[in-house]
């Protein structure tokens, strides 16, 4: 216990000092939040769709080769109404923002359930760079246009039936009337519109007018697509001499060898975490 104090209390003066906190969230810091896609919450959403398809969680199920567009969807619509319009602010998140809000911050995040927007992040300092569950493209695709899906999300779970939404809810694409798919990172047909180049661009300028110490701060991201966040983040933090990269993960939380000096590990609970930086303010 002394010696996660002493961790703690160390990152906590890192955050105090530092001139820029750049936020890398990754799957991790949702279920610290309370959007589990395991046990009791997967059971609560999709009991039918488990005694129905046999699914043992809402991550594999996303990869079920559903037989019918309508069965695909009715998956879907639940899936995105669980974890998108049904959740709301959570205290994970409110307590993170509460912790950076007076500093220069910036979020990259590979989560898509919206839930810095949600909980009042600034839209100009996120970028969310795997897609979003509320939104909509053209499967091929044939343009770069994003559409908002709550209101087909709603109607969808509430027409569904017999594990089906009904044919004519089937959403198609407006300009070439294809099939459309939820705007999620899978493969090269993934559509980058001109909001994701804007968040792009303003994570680049964020980058590019660092001039002083920096914390990363990095919460859940594990090794499902560490290109992004992990890998770059131990990069930069190797090549600053003012950087500090803080580590919250509760699988994978140690520091890569060139790194062991200006990292600071935790495998503990993040919210713990928070509730403790917090109480220092």
């Amino acid at each position: 216990m002394e010696k996660f104090v002493l961790r703690l209390d160390k990152a906590r003066k890192a955050i105090d000092e530092a001139d820029y906190i750049l936020i890398g969230a990754g799957a991790g810091l949702s279920t610290a939040a309370g959007i589990e896609y395991t046990g009791e919450r997967f059971e609560k959403y999709f009991h039918d769709f488990i005694e129905e398809y046999g699914f043992t969680d809402m991550y594999s199920s996303g990869f079920y080769p559903f037989k019918t567009p309508e069965e695909k969807w009715a998956y879907w619509a639940r899936h995105v109404y669980a974890n998108r319009y049904d959740v709301g602010k959570t205290d994970v998140y409110q307590k993170l923002l509460e912790l950076v809000k007076d500093k220069e911050y910036f979020v990259l995040t590979t989560n898509v359930e919206s839930q810095f927007w949600i909980n009042g992040f600034d839209d100009e300092r996120i970028f969310a760079t795997q897609g979003d569950y509320g939104l909509l493209q053209c499967k091929t695709p044939c343009h770069d246009k994003l559409y908002f899906n709550r209101d087909q999300v709603f109607e969808w779970v509430e027409k569904t039936e017999n594990f089906r939404i009904p044919t004519e809810l089937i959403p198609k694409c407006p300009v070439c009337g294809g099939e459309m798919e939820l705007n999620l990172r899978v493969d090269n047909t993934f559509v980058e519109d001109e909001k994701w180049h804007q968040m792009n661009e303003n994570y680049s300028r964020f980058l590019k007018n660092i001039d002083g110490k920096i914390v990363f701060l990095e919460i859940g991201v594990g090794f499902n697509t560490p290109g992004i966040i992990r890998y770059p983040f131990e990069q930069m933090t190797y090549s600053d001499e003012n950087a500090t990269l803080i580590r919250l993960n509760l699988d994978y939380p140690q520091a890569i060898p060139k790194n062991k000096d200006k990292t600071i590990s935790f495998d503990e609970d993040v919210e713990e975490i928070l509730d403790y930086w917090l109480s220092r303010i």
